[in-house]
């Protein structure tokens, strides 16, 4: 047969988890669901990092494309412009 005083003694961390527990139910559902909310709200939000990572992002492909063309038209018309012919 088991001890009563088994029972009773307890790891800490349980103990505060009961505490928490007893302290959720005593706030209402709207101030509950408030919380929740509010708690997605902030998940699923983009921060500056990623809208910064993303404008490098897009303005590192402008600068490859504008570098390609510009080398592309340079040694076109480096082609064209034959000394030699006059």
């Amino acid at each position: 047969m088991g001890r009563k005083d088994a029972s009773t003694s307890r790891i800490p961390v349980d103990q505060y988890r009961k505490q928490i527990g007893k302290q959720d139910y005593k706030k209402t559902r709207p101030m509950l669901r408030a919380t929740r909310l509010k708690a997605e709200a902030k998940k699923t939000a983009l921060g500056v990092k990623e809208v910064a990572l993303v404008l490098a992002a897009i303005l590192v492909f402008l600068l490859a494309f504008y570098a390609f063309f510009y080398l592309n038209i340079s040694n076109e018309v480096d082609l064209d412009l034959d000394p030699d012919e006059n």
